[in-house]
C-alpha cells in the first residue's frame, strides 16, 4: 500500500476496524541507534522501548540496532550522527543537554545539526525532599530558603547539568539562594544521599523517585510545568504553590533524531513510522512502568521543543553562568 493513501483510507474505515500501519520502505540493511548514555537509565530505556515497539515496521531482514557510546559525556555519540551521510541510516537518542552544552563551550553541534524524529521524554524538573523534611510545601521550602541564603542543600547531577540549571533558576526567578551539591555519577547517588538525609532536596524528575514516594520515603513539592504530572496529580506546579503570573517550565527530554538535512521521504517515513508508535496503549503503558510519562511530541513540534529550550537556556546561562 503506498504510503500517501493511508490518511484517505483511514477516514474511509469504519470505527473499530484495524487501520493500516505506517512501515518504513527505504532500509535495506540495518538502522543503527546511538544511545550517548550509559545501559539502564531512562535515556537508554526509553530508546530500547520505542525501538523495540516499531521493530515489525521495518522491512523483513533489517533491524534497529542500538549501540550505547557514553564517552565525552555523550558528545561522541551526538558528533558521529551529526556529521553522518544524512541517509536515514543512523539515529541518536538527543537529550536536553543538547540545548545546553553549546551555550557553555562544551559541544560543538546544537538541535540544528539533527533531524528530531519523536520525543520519548518530556517530563517536568520537580522539588523533592524527604518524607521527614519539615517542609510541606514548596511555599515552606522557598520561605526557608529566602529566610537562610545559601544554607540549604540542593543535590542536582552535575554542575551546568539540567537540574543544577533548574535550581539556578529558581534562584533567578523566585531571589533565592541554594548551597548546589553535584552528584556527577548521576541521578540516583542524589537520590541516594535525600533519603539518607545528607541534603535537604533534589531537583530531578518525578518519575526517578515514585518508588520512594510510593514508599513514604520522599515527597514531591512542586513541579516546573505549566500543568501537573500526571503521575503525581496532587502536585502543584510552582504557579499554583507560590502563587506566580507565570509559569516556570523546565523539562527533561529526549528525542530520537537523525542527522539534519535527510531526504523529506525518508524523514516522514521515520516521524510517521514513530508517531504512530508513541501512540500506542501498549507503548504507553509500557512507559509508564517505568516513571515516564508518554508524549506525542514529533517531527517539527520536537524541533520548536528543543529551539525553545535552546533558546531559553542560551539566556539563562548568559544571565546567571557568565558573570
Amino acid at each position: 500500500m503506498k504510503k500517501n493513501l493511508l490518511p484517505l483510507l483511514a477516514l474511509m474505515l469504519p470505527f473499530g476496524m484495524v487501520q493500516a500501519e505506517q512501515t518504513l520502505t527505504y532500509p535495506t540493511k540495518n538502522i543503527e541507534v546511538v544511545i550517548p548514555k550509559n545501559p539502564g537509565g531512562g535515556t537508554d530505556t526509553s530508546a530500547r522501548t520505542v525501538i523495540e515497539f516499531a521493530r515489525d515496521r521495518m522491512p523483513k531482514g533489517t533491524m534497529f540496532v542500538p549501540v550505547n557510546k557514553p564517552a565525552g559525556n555523550g558528545l561522541t555519540g551526538l558528533i558521529e550522527v551529526a556529521k553522518a551521510k544524512p541517509d536515514g541510516y543512523k539515529l541518536v537518542m538527543t537529550t536536553v543537554e543538547l540545548a545546553m552544552f553549546p551555550h557553555q563551550g562544551k559541544s560543538p553541534v546544537t538541535y540544528k545539526d539533527f533531524t528530531p524524529l519523536v520525543t520519548t521524554i518530556a517530563d517536568p524538573v520537580a522539588v523533592v525532599v524527604n518524607a521527614k523534611s519539615p517542609y510541606n510545601t514548596l511555599q515552606e521550602f522557598i520561605d526557608a530558603a529566602k529566610a537562610n541564603p545559601g544554607k540549604l542543600k540542593v543535590g542536582n547531577s552535575g554542575m551546568g547539568a539540567i537540574y543544577h540549571l533548574a535550581a539556578v533558576n529558581m534562584e533567578k526567578t523566585l531571589d533565592v539562594k541554594f548551597n548546589h551539591i553535584p552528584y556527577n555519577e548521576g541521578t540516583g547517588p542524589s537520590i541516594a544521599a535525600l533519603v539518607g538525609g545528607h541534603i535537604d532536596s533534589v531537583l530531578t524528575t518525578p518519575g526517578s523517585v515514585k518508588s520512594q514516594v510510593d514508599a513514604g520515603i520522599l515527597k514531591v513539592l512542586g513541579v516546573m510545568d505549566e500543568k501537573r504530572f500526571e503521575l503525581f496529580p496532587d502536585v502543584p506546579t510552582f504557579k499554583e504553590a507560590l502563587g506566580l503570573d507565570v509559569n516556570v517550565k523546565m523539562r527533561a527530554w529526549a528525542v530520537l533524531a537523525t542527522t539534519a538535512k535527510v531526504p523529506d521521504n525518508v524523514k516522514q517515513e521515520l516521524v510517521n513510522t514513530f508517531t504512530e508508535v508513541v501512540k500506542t496503549p501498549a507503548y504507553q503503558e509500557a512507559l509508564k512502568k517505568q516513571g515516564i510519562m508518554p508524549v506525542v511530541i514529533a517531527g517539527d513540534d520536537a524541533y520548536n521543543m528543543m529551539k525553545e529550550d535552546d533558546e531559553m537556556y542560551k539566556t539563562l546561562i548568559d544571565e546567571t553562568m557568565k558573570k
